[in-house]
């Protein structure tokens, strides 16, 4: 029987698993504003730089496919604590590697572990919350991404430039033994989905899952919003360095700014998804994010408080439009397989950001003055994928409730 919580529970809940949320995207994160300081370490290129973000990716796009195997067949609490204690273990390998070498591997464990945990955060939100609320309370678990750029990136970066790049993953590999401690404390168990019934083989419940036309359509609109953003996220800081003349030493302003306007819009996006119609709400967030992704693609050297609108109106929108369609996704998915499908749904987000890191790593190049060339090609691949994703949405039925 589903766990029916109070109101005080459910604040525990999704603060709780917004934490571990935070541990997740900083670690995540870190990589794009550490770009200019890594390249320089390590002496590689932007193709290199990409690989190292798309490794991340890939390897939990693959943990994903993996997870979708057994995922329903475990209590959800306990699954979900194991995984995020295998992440920050790998967060901290991050933190002592010695060579551009062991930090790839490093950063395709702390992938896959951390693409699984976030897969298990969403299942949980889909299993514990009404639909009527959903929005809402994605809108909570988005204001970690919030609070990882407002305080997180900024203080990891202050970190990394008084001791050394390696101090912002040690600083995440501390936070999840506190989350840990926290969501055995808060975290309820989760078994309604355990059913008697013996599975003919281990992939039956992913199989089952593809049959569904609805599931698919649903990975198919996921795979074009993460393309649409991770195409352009990995290489902004990079090209705000090179191209638009940032100082390094001004990075954490735009993490500030921009963390510090999400922080105050995300819960205002998913009250007003809430109310106004999930899908509505999203078409209106992703065409407003069409205006960032082409300025923070187009624009050439520039002062600072340009840059902020720029970047603070990405942030924003970019995040703001993954908080109906995390809702709409969640509620796609049928009830007793929905962490099979949204272990399959992190695989799918995975692969689309490491897809899109190369395919942007390839398609920009840094010239002899140090400057990234291509990227304003990456604004209009991005563009592309968002209005598709727009276009898709509809296509998508809401199990809980009738699409409005």
């Amino acid at each position: 029987m589903q766990p029916t919580l109070t109101p005080q529970r459910e604040r525990y809940l999704l603060l709780t698993l917004s934490g571990m949320q935070f541990s997740h995207i900083l670690d995540f994160m870190i990589m794009m504003p550490l770009g200019p300081i890594l390249m320089k370490e390590f002496g590689i290129s932007t193709h290199e730089f990409g690989f190292l973000v798309a490794s991340y990716s890939f390897s939990a796009a693959f943990a994903g496919l993996l997870a979708a195997t057994f995922v329903d067949k475990f209590e959800r609490k306990r699954l979900l604590l194991i995984v995020f204690a295998l992440f920050g273990l790998a967060t901290l390998a991050c933190g002592l590697s010695p060579s551009y070498a062991t930090l790839l591997v490093a950063r395709g464990l702390a992938g896959a572990f951390g693409g699984v945990m976030g897969a298990m955060v969403q299942t949980l939100v889909g299993d514990l919350i009404p639909f009527e609320r959903r929005a809402t309370a994605s809108g909570v678990i988005s204001s970690s991404f919030s609070l990882s750029t407002v305080a997180g990136v900024p203080l990891s970066l202050w970190l990394a430039n008084l001791f050394q790049w390696r101090a912002p993953f040690i600083l995440i590999a501390c936070t999840t033994v506190l989350f840990l401690i926290i969501g055995l404390k808060f975290l309820p168990d989760v078994r309604h989905h355990l059913s008697q019934e013996k599975r003919a083989h281990p992939f039956s419940a992913m199989f089952e899952v593809l049959r569904d036309a609805n599931h698919l359509r649903a990975l198919v609109f996921t795979m074009l919003i993460l393309f649409s953003g991770f195409t352009v996220i990995p290489y902004i800081t990079i090209y705000a360095v090179s191209n638009v003349g940032i100082a390094q030493h001004d990075i954490f302003y735009i993490y500030l700014v921009g963390g510090a306007a999400t922080l105050f819009t995300s819960r205002l996006i998913g009250r007003w998804a809430d109310a106004a119609g999930k899908v509505k709400i999203y078409r209106i967030m992703a065409v407003a994010a069409t205006v960032p992704l082409l300025a923070v693609t187009q624009v050439g050297a520039a002062p600072l408080w340009v840059w902020l609108i720029c970047t603070t109106l990405f942030f924003v929108l970019i995040s703001g439009r993954m908080i109906p369609a995390m809702a709409i996704i969640t509620s796609a998915a049928r009830p007793k397989l929905r962490g099979t499908f949204m272990s399959l749904n992190s695989a799918t987000q995975q692969l689309a950001s490491g897809l899109a890191a190369t395919l942007a790593g390839f398609i920009t190049t840094q010239n002899a003055t140090g400057q990234i060339a291509g990227y304003d090609r990456v604004g209009f691949v991005a563009i592309v994928a968002n209005l598709l994703a727009i276009a898709f949405v509809a296509r998508i039925v809401m199990h809980d409730q009738q699409v409005k």
